[in-house]
């Protein structure tokens, strides 16, 4: 290969899209087993490569030379091949470093926990110093001075003001786990996560939910990436490059949920959305009436709105597995934090706000087929849908100028 990726594993990784999307140079993703390292740099049949979990310290003895930075860290995950030598570098550090711009996280005089001791967690260690925390502390399964354990974490250093997860606990594959438990950490104001698929991991957000500011490693992963190219060109790329290929990577690995009101018109606009954005649409509604083989209606009338939320929280938690899609929602899902917890894991939630005076009761909605209904219906859900929610867009105009309005808003989240 010329350029590429190289792990132990890689089912997970966006690199290859990143990469190409520059347009410049194809990308490989090569898994490789530890006892083959040997032959492979010995062989340095590349141009450059990237490297990541468990490889970016293993490398360093194969490399001819490593860049100053790198080797203060003390991992690397960008190798140059320049006539047969071979110079390691880290632009991690760049990823990491610009994520916590992006989020506007202030690092200065911050208490701060990072969870592991690998390479990413010494490249974040450097970026945090550099950016003026006052304390840095590293946390471990096994505590090893100055290294301390999880217990002790919670026991002893609940006063932390960031959490930095740089394990891959909460990655695809294993999305239901989060390495900490946030409640005890009541002085929390910021959590990041180097993690980037899926998008939200749980550690993010749970933080979220507290309000807490938080974000996943997929910005980071952009920055390193153009950074990475850079190397592999020699050539300057544009600093917003980062912002546009973070945007398209985004919608091409994410999903939009539209989420609102019965007769907020989510299916009408999610269609329109989803011509305008290339992707596909599924309805969580029309999903569980083919499933069950009749209405909506019906379900109720037979087994009641227990099992028809049993169903549709099945129903949402196969979406949000899907990747590239729009999501439109029935009324009542986001009523299940579970529900919601899904949906946003890998993507962005829309709330089609539309007013109370322009809904119409409807027979084919049990919970909403008379005024009445839909007004208490209404006051119930309205904080829920605006707390849930990434974006809001006002129900206003024709179903085509609103798609028009969503896509805006996208861009500019």
């Amino acid at each position: 290969m010329e350029y590429g990726l190289i792990a132990e594993k890689l089912g997970h990784s966006y690199s290859k899209e990143i990469h190409e999307m520059l347009g410049k140079y194809s990308y490989e993703l090569k898994e490789i087993k530890g006892e083959e390292l040997d032959r492979f740099f010995e062989e340095r049949d590349f141009k450059g490569i990237n490297v990541t979990i468990p490889y970016k310290e293993t490398v360093i003895p194969y490399l001819d030379e490593v860049h100053e930075s790198a080797l203060k860290i003390g991992a690397v995950n960008t190798v140059v091949n320049r006539n047969g030598r071979l110079t390691g570098y880290n632009t991690d550090y760049f990823g990491f470093k610009a994520l916590i711009l992006h989020e506007k996280m202030v690092v200065s005089g911050a208490k701060v926990l990072i969870l592991g001791t690998g390479g990413t967690s010494k490249t974040a260690y450097h970026v945090l110093k550099d950016l003026g925390a006052k304390e840095i502390i590293k946390v471990s399964r096994t505590a090893n001075p100055p290294v301390i354990s999880y217990e002790e974490a919670v026991s002893k250093h609940c006063d932390a003001d960031i959490i930095v997860n740089t394990t891959p606990v909460g990655m695809f594959g294993r999305v239901d786990a989060e390495p900490i438990d946030l409640e005890p950490f009541k002085s929390l104001r910021g959590v990041l996560d180097v993690i980037y698929n899926p998008i939200n991991t749980k550690l993010i957000l749970k933080a979220k939910e507290k309000g807490i500011k938080a974000a996943g490693g997929l910005y980071m992963l952009t920055e390193q990436a153009m950074r990475a190219a850079e190397l592999f060109l020699s050539e300057n790329i544009p600093a917003e490059k980062t912002d546009e290929i973070y945007r398209r990577i985004r919608l091409l690995k994410g999903n939009i949920s539209l989420v609102g009101m019965p007769g907020s018109g989510k299916s009408t606009v999610g269609k329109i959305l989803a011509g305008k954005l290339s992707m596909d649409l599924v309805d969580t509604d029309k999903l569980i009436v083919d499933k069950e083989n009749r209405e909506i209606s019906d379900i109720f009338a037979g087994e009641g709105e227990a099992y028809f939320r049993r169903v549709e929280s099945e129903t949402v938690a196969l979406c949000s597995e899907r990747k590239n899609v729009i999501i439109s929602t029935g009324g009542g899902a986001v009523l299940d934090r579970t529900n919601v917890r899904n949906l946003k894991k890998n993507g962005i939630v829309v709330f089609l706000d539309r007013d109370l005076s322009d809904i119409v009761p409807t027979d084919d909605r049990p919970l909403g087929n008379t005024e009445d209904k839909i007004k208490k219906l209404y006051e119930e859900r309205l904080p829920i849908y605006r707390e849930v929610s990434d974006i809001t867009v006002k129900v206003l105009g024709t179903p085509e100028s609103l798609a028009e309005e969503i896509g805006r808003k996208l861009d500019a989240y």
